[in-house]
């Protein structure tokens, strides 16, 4: 393993199921402060609700059954994503299940706090690690590209 530095600005990906949309909502609303301190991005339906409701620019990707959870997986892959917050459905089959867990797999190889519920994202979001610059253990093959991935041309 090698220490990458995790700046005090974190970028954070949020993601929800459908039945679980109005709880991030919920916890995003009640938390606008600490999410304005960063970076957002979300999949489709997610990302617009959450600009919309908590007034942050809020970078949006495809919906995750068109691609959207593959989106993310690459920016964590490429370094480019710091937490993930997916409220996922654990009551309802998901058709890009596949992909889920594939989000889920990187974010556990790349060392990415998680977290899937409310109470998970409230411990997560007022440790004072969110705010602070943190040395992160990533798998050593990431010693054989640059890292993080400076962002494509045009973007």
């Amino acid at each position: 393993m090698i220490v990458r530095p995790v700046a005090a600005r974190k970028r954070v990906a949020l993601v929800a199921h459908d039945n679980k949309k109005a709880d991030l909502l919920a916890w995003a609303a009640a938390n606008r402060e600490a999410l304005a301190q960063h970076e957002l991005c979300g999949t489709g339906t997610t990302g617009r609700l959450l600009a919309e409701h908590l007034g942050l620019p809020v970078t949006r990707f495809l919906s995750g059954p068109l691609g959207g959870d593959q989106q993310i997986g690459a920016l964590i892959a490429e370094g480019l994503i710091d937490v993930l917050v997916f409220f996922w459905d654990p009551l309802e089959a998901q058709p890009h299940d596949p992909d889920v867990k594939a989000l889920l797999r990187l974010a556990v190889l790349w060392n990415i706090p998680c977290a899937s519920t409310p109470t998970g994202a409230d411990h997560l979001f007022t440790s004072p690690l969110m705010t602070q610059s943190y040395p992160r253990t990533v798998p050593a093959a990431a010693e054989a590209t640059e890292w993080p991935r400076p962002a494509p041309p045009g973007a």
